[in-house]
């Protein structure tokens, strides 16, 4: 039997509890894995003096998969995200998040199964950006041109990166994971009327890149009109391809669709290293408290086993967690939102009822 060395990054906040409960399902399945334990994030910090400390990326550099709990971000102030420098660190240069609705989880649709196909390097998201004070006008007006020189000195800037590169490597993996899982339809999201060179160029790679798959169904949606195509009839997609940005944003929106962040997987992929996370945050004021939704990271270990070729044992513990769903016994309180007087369980409770599926 095959033993998988994994990179076992417990997170901050909620993450070791949702980690812990996800790993002992993956057990379980009767896989054998080696945990290789490290850490990222703010504890990270406190124990290193880096939040993404060299031995976290080494040891994921090594073993090629890692298995990540939330790690929690700054808003407004502190460091970056840990998980933008984790990308660009490893090149994870697509971000995976599948939205699929399950019976059982409270969501106002059926029969959802999208996948979000999210452009991981560049755009908003590549962190060139100063604060642009009055004694530095010389310096704004450099990078502007001569029609943009209204922006007022005391103004905040961001620059949004769209290459060529990155925009044709992000759809080419769009349609390979369509033709790789039987996928129908690729549409891709853009704002190219408005931003005709940034996201004009996204859009004239995206066209040609789906040239190369005349099996696939390809089209384009300016973004607005996409999300609100997608809170009115979802099921008409089916993969949606997105830079950086919207692809953060629309993939949120679809989690709304399917039942919240707490049963939305993820994964950040590159050409030779996989990173499995949930999609949802640290939530640290629950830590602790073994109140929280772990099924979202157990779905991320389905995703991992997928990756690792285990597809028999994968369908395995998705069949049983979609059980477990169903059968609305054993779920934690924001599966039942309408039922305040329900019988509701633990973080840990949830991952033994899955067990328990799994070995009957």
């Amino acid at each position: 039997m095959t033993t998988y060395t994994i990179t076992l990054i417990p997170g901050d906040g909620i993450g070791p509890e949702v980690t812990e409960a996800a790993k002992h399902v993956l057990e379980a399945t009767g896989i054998a894995f080696n945990w290789e334990i490290a850490y990222a994030g703010a504890e990270a910090q406190e124990k290193s003096g880096a939040v993404l400390p060299d031995a976290t990326l080494k040891s994921i550099r090594k073993n090629k998969v890692a298995f990540k709990g939330p790690v929690t971000t700054p808003v407004g102030a502190g460091f970056r995200s840990v998980n933008v420098a984790l990308r660009k660190e490893l090149d994870l240069y697509a971000c995976l998040r599948p939205c699929k609705t399950y019976p059982g989880v409270p969501s106002p649709f059926k029969d959802i199964d999208i996948v979000i196909v999210r452009e991981n390097t560049e755009d908003l998201y590549s962190g060139i950006e100063f604060e642009q004070g009055a004694n530095d006008t010389a310096r704004l007006l450099k990078l502007l041109s001569e029609t943009e020189r209204a922006v007022r000195v005391d103004s905040g800037i961001s620059l949004k990166v769209i290459s060529e590169t990155a925009s044709r490597r992000i759809v080419k993996f769009a349609f390979d994971y369509a033709r790789a899982h039987q996928r129908k339809k690729v549409t891709a999201g853009h704002k190219a009327n408005i931003m005709k060179f940034s996201d004009g160029l996204f859009l004239a790679s995206a066209r040609e890149v789906a040239k190369d798959y005349p099996d696939i169904e390809f089209e384009d949606r300016i973004v607005d009109n996409l999300c609100m195509q997608l809170v009115r009839r979802p099921q008409q997609f089916d993969i949606l391809v997105l830079p950086n940005l919207y692809g953060d944003i629309v993939s949120e929106l679809c989690a709304g669709l399917v039942g919240g962040l707490g049963v939305t997987p993820g994964a950040n992929l590159g050409d030779s290293i996989a990173v499995f996370e949930p999609t949802h945050g640290s939530a640290p004021k629950y830590k602790g408290q073994n109140k929280v939704n772990p099924m979202a990271m157990i779905l991320s270990g389905v995703m991992m086993l997928r990756h690792l070729g285990e597809t028999k044992a994968a369908e395995g513990l998705e069949k049983a967690f979609a059980e477990v769903i169903a059968e609305g016994k054993d779920v934690t309180y924001n599966m039942k939102p309408d039922m305040p007087h329900a019988r509701v369980v633990g973080t840990s409770e949830v991952a033994e009822a899955v067990i328990k599926k799994l070995r009957s």
